[in-house]
């Protein structure tokens, strides 16, 4: 018998302060089995810090091996920005970024994973990838608070993340990292 996806239902009320964009987010997100809740996590925190119009999970969840986990697209479908969570391959990231205007990166593992993961094979416009590192230790004591069903609270000020979970309060940097030395 297959294990199905558990669902988790979040609504987030996001203040990024640093990019002035305040939202409330009802997201409902299928957690494959093979996925860690930190994986799951960084999945959401990258949707918040990156929303904007258009902004969607990939239709095949993990399984869409050809997809990014997040993308944004335009009205009419054209990729934007293309998100890729974890230690994406260096063969990956070069298609991805020629795919889309912006590539973006989160990280929930250590960075210097990525950078070895990069630093063997040329990238297409490398030095534009954005990438952000969470910590694991944040996202694990996020996980510890949240339900299937939770209410966050987000702010996003100066790349400090608080994220209030019921009578929880956690709180963890967002680290800007550059691909190219």
């Amino acid at each position: 018998m297959a294990l199905t996806s558990t669902v988790y239902h979040l609504t987030i009320e996001l203040s990024d302060l640093d990019r002035q964009v305040y939202e409330t987010l009802d997201l409902r997100v299928a957690r494959h089995p093979s996925e860690t809740m930190r994986y799951m996590l960084t999945r959401v925190i990258a949707y918040c810090l990156c929303y904007e119009e258009g902004m969607a999970f990939s239709k095949g969840g993990l399984s869409a091996v050809d997809d990014t986990p997040l993308a944004v697209r335009d009205l009419r479908g054209d990729l934007q920005v293309a998100i890729e969570i974890g230690t994406p391959a260096a063969d990956r990231l070069h298609r991805v970024s020629k795919s889309a205007p912006r590539t973006v990166v989160f990280t929930h593992n250590d960075v210097a994973q990525l950078h070895r993961a990069v630093s063997k094979k040329a990238i297409h416009r490398v030095a534009d990838i954005e990438v952000y590192a969470l910590a694991p230790a944040f996202l694990d004591a996020l996980g510890e608070a949240t339900e299937r069903t939770s209410h966050w609270s987000m702010v996003l000020t100066e790349g400090q993340l608080y994220i209030t979970v019921g009578d929880k309060a956690v709180s963890g940097a967002v680290t800007r990292h550059a691909l190219e030395g």
